[in-house]
């Protein structure tokens, strides 16, 4: 089974990313009784398979059984799932509070579908993206209390925080309320729907925002395999490369789930899931049911660290392609996470991004550029052009010098940072200008919308008071760079 046609897709609405074995072993069989015999994992922690012509009051009624919300996929969404880290606690570092049942009782909260993407995560953690909602709850280090930051799709996903924290038990509530602000104002700030709020005296508990949200700079962490927990248990990630999981295999672990005692199944956004409280004991029956089924447990991180569209077989031959090239220069890209992006829109939440750009003019092929988050840390959401007007088969080549300036911030007492000049070119090179401080690059085939820069201005003409938009720094710090 391919997932082609995103129209025929159902989604099956995983509330907060985890499930009980019963209810997703209920998925597979509803699945299996479709004809198919895998399912997919979403970047939303959603499950998805083929309706293959599914009756659809047939299809409400099954889902109406096993009380899961879900929807038949369309190019635009009805209804968002709900997104949170609750599989960080005890598998990552996690802010103190923040416990199974802080998740539990939150998500549980929510009575209604909500339309607007909703996260609910914790900062300490990497697994799973701050800023991929539209309402991104973030945990303080106030004990139950939140920060809360908007995205505006229509104001080039621009983030603005809330001006005060909220409590825990008012997210749900606030979120309903936001959501019918926010899809019947036009345009908003935070600032406003704040006082629209208040002034329709929705009681909220709320406290002073005294400092700002501290984003973690923790590196991405390796998720599969059986890891140590506390207590003598073990958590267990498993991958596949091709996002197909096998329903006969996902059966069987769901009944080996409730044979032990593991109450949750955990879908991540990495499309792979995760399950908890493995006792040592028992670490030898998953051997077992995963030799059975063939199933390996020990990708690279090359393999680990990428999202891709579920529906998009453009981006995974290219990503089987670029993982193949990287593999075979023993390069290490531990800690870097990577997007391909092809025609859809989509919010990045990567180190590294592969854009396919749109065929322009005569020129034959096709053409990428890569971009990086800044301090390659994409919870800032201000990403920097590497290189422009790539074609496919030089992208290897430039990913692996991009990791090597990643490595060498990560140790900047050890080794200054310098703008770097690949030592493989484009077919085309081009002089651009990099800041050595942050790497922003201008490049006049692109100016600078951020300084009121139009396209077709070369650096040499920039004003002297021209700066970097990213760390301010003057522009006779700004190198001569070929690509």
């Amino acid at each position: 089974m391919e997932i082609h046609a995103k129209h025929n897709l159902i989604r099956a609405f995983v509330k907060g990313g985890f499930l009980s074995p019963i209810d997703l072993l209920k998925i597979m069989e509803l699945s299996r009784s479709l004809g198919n015999k895998y399912v997919s994992f979403g970047s939303r922690q959603d499950i998805m398979f083929p309706a293959n012509g599914a009756d659809e009051s047939a299809l409400a009624e099954s889902f109406q059984a096993i009380q899961i919300d879900y929807e038949l996929g369309s190019d635009q969404s009805t209804y968002q799932n709900i997104v949170s880290s609750y599989v960080a606690v005890n598998v990552v570092d996690s802010t103190r509070w923040l416990k199974e049942d802080t998740y539990n009782v939150l998500i549980d909260s929510f009575d209604y579908r909500p339309r607007l993407k909703i996260n609910i995560v914790d900062p300490l953690q990497s697994l799973v993206p701050l800023f991929t909602g539209e309402l991104n709850f973030i945990a303080s280090r106030e004990e139950h209390y939140w920060y809360l930051y908007i995205r505006d799709p229509r104001k080039a996903n621009a983030l603005e925080c809330w001006p005060r924290l909220i409590f825990g038990q008012d997210i749900p509530r606030i979120a309903r309320e936001l959501e019918k602000l926010i899809l019947g104002y036009h345009p908003f700030t935070t600032e406003e729907l704040n006082l629209v709020l208040n002034n329709e005296k929705v009681r909220i508990n709320y406290k002073p925002l005294t400092e700002k949200l501290k984003l973690s700079e923790i590196p991405f962490p390796y998720y599969e395999g059986l890891n140590a927990m506390l207590n003598n248990q073990y958590w267990l990630g498993l991958y596949w490369r091709n996002n197909q999981y096998d329903i006969d295999f996902m059966s069987a672990a769901c009944r080996l789930c409730q044979e032990i005692n593991i109450g949750k199944v955990n879908i991540i956004p990495w499309k792979a899931f995760v399950l908890k409280g493995i006792k040592a004991s028992d670490r030898l029956r998953w051997e077992k049911l995963m030799g059975k089924y063939g199933i390996n447990e020990r990708h690279s991180s090359l393999e680990l660290n990428w999202h891709l569209p579920v529906t998009d077989l453009e981006a995974l031959d290219l990503k089987r392609f670029l993982v193949r090239e990287l593999d075979q220069q023993d390069i290490s890209t531990h800690g870097l996470t990577f997007t391909i992006k092809t025609h859809r829109d989509m919010v990045y939440f990567t180190s590294v991004v592969i854009e396919r750009e749109k065929p322009a003019g005569a020129l034959p092929g096709e053409f990428y550029t890569i971009l990086y988050a800044h301090n390659f840390s994409p919870n800032h959401g201000v990403y920097h052009p590497y290189a422009q007007h790539v074609r496919r088969e030089l992208i290897p080549a430039l990913l692996i010098e991009l990791s090597k300036v990643y490595f060498r911030q990560l140790n900047p007492e050890k080794e200054q940072q310098q703008a770097f000049v690949p030592e493989t070119q484009p077919a085309r090179t081009s002089t651009v200008y990099q800041c050595p401080h942050c790497l922003t690059v201008y490049d006049e085939q692109y100016g600078d919308a951020t300084a009121g820069i139009s396209p077709g201005i070369s650096f040499e003409k920039l004003p002297a008071s021209y700066h970097c938009h990213v760390c301010e720094s003057p522009k006779k710090d700004f190198v001569a760079v070929l690509r």
